[in-house]
């Protein structure tokens, strides 16, 4: 999907071969290593024809090749989770410099001083919306609070499945918009078939949003999701309180992030497996308790960092010019 989108931007991209080695059986460890020497020919091989001044890694063990071949060229890391992964962690032993969404990053690193905190960068075309024009090219007109649902760039089935548990319920009171993935598309529309034509006018699904995924954030009063790293910068932007569920095959780098927002109260945390029994329960006591909602919103904005997508090419900017 990755690539895709960065086609899609307009961006040159080339693959290497990479596998992962933390967490796999070990069986798997010797192919692993074999990709990894691959990768590392490859990345060479483009390193060697580009002959970059400076590299920008954002984690993944992908980019654990590319930083073994350009060992020799300055390189800024960013960590956009709260907690790096090993391979983050592999990474900064390359790093000229290193960036991060959030100080409380910090203390997983044991170098500190070549750390800056420059908050998560959010596109521009998605900040630059606001409520009346997103709700207006959204279609929302009823003045009922808006409820954004999404799990990722792929989807999350659980909370999907979790939303058309009571969603012809929620449908009376709010409306919804819900990016479902690909994945659960057909479900969604035959879930869109039974809704009558009321409840159908506050229903706008979408299998995914590209130049529009702004329009949604902007239109939000509150946003169910996961809590991967961009809740940590599309949330903070639109001030946007939040229910997070955390993916729970992922490490705990979405429990990390999601623990973070709620501990400064921006957010309220259900796990994956209390979804269907708790999720609606905590949806209907946010909107009757407005004082609550606020007080998260509040909380949410005071996160926003501006212009962190600038701060960090300043940095990128910095270290190709210095060669040392």
């Amino acid at each position: 999907m990755e690539a895709r989108l960065v086609e899609r931007a307009n961006i040159p991209f080339k693959a290497i071969p990479a596998a992962g080695v933390h967490g796999v059986g070990l069986r798997q460890i010797p192919g692993s290593l074999a990709a990894l020497s691959r990768g590392i020919r490859a990345a060479a091989r483009i390193i060697n024809e580009y002959q970059p001044d400076a590299l920008f890694f954002t984690g993944g063990y992908v980019a654990v090749p590319v930083a073994l071949a350009g060992r020799k060229i300055p390189s800024l890391l960013y960590v956009p989770d709260i907690e790096p992964g090993l391979a983050l962690k592999t990474l900064a032993y390359f790093a000229k410099r290193i960036a991060v969404t959030a100080e409380e990053s910090k203390q997983y690193f044991t170098a500190r001083s070549n750390i800056v905190v420059t908050g998560y960068p959010v596109r521009t075309e998605i900040a630059n919306w606001s409520k009346p024009a997103a709700r207006e090219h959204l279609n929302i007109r009823s003045g009922l609070p808006v409820v954004l649902v999404f799990g990722g760039s792929k989807g999350a089935h659980s909370i999907n499945m979790a939303l058309f548990e009571h969603l012809t319920t929620l449908l009376e009171h709010v409306e919804v918009v819900h990016i479902s993935g690909e994945l659960d598309w057909s479900l969604v529309e035959d879930i869109r078939q039974s809704l009558s034509q009321k409840q159908a006018e506050h229903y706008h699904a979408y299998p995914y949003l590209h130049e529009d995924m702004g329009a949604a954030l902007a239109t939000a009063d509150l946003a169910i999701s996961r809590s991967g790293a961009s809740s940590l910068g599309e949330f903070p932007q639109f001030g946007i309180p939040a229910i997070l569920v955390p993916y729970p095959h992922a490490w705990r780098y979405q429990m990390v992030n999601a623990n973070s927002l709620a501990g400064r109260g921006a957010a309220l945390m259900i796990e994956d497996a209390q979804l269907k029994s708790g999720l609606y329960l905590t949806v209907e006591k946010l909107f009757e308790t407005p004082e609550k909602l606020d007080a998260m919103r509040k909380a949410m904005l005071s996160l926003r960092v501006p212009n962190s997508a600038g701060k960090i090419a300043d940095q990128l900017y910095e270290i190709a010019g210095d060669k040392s």
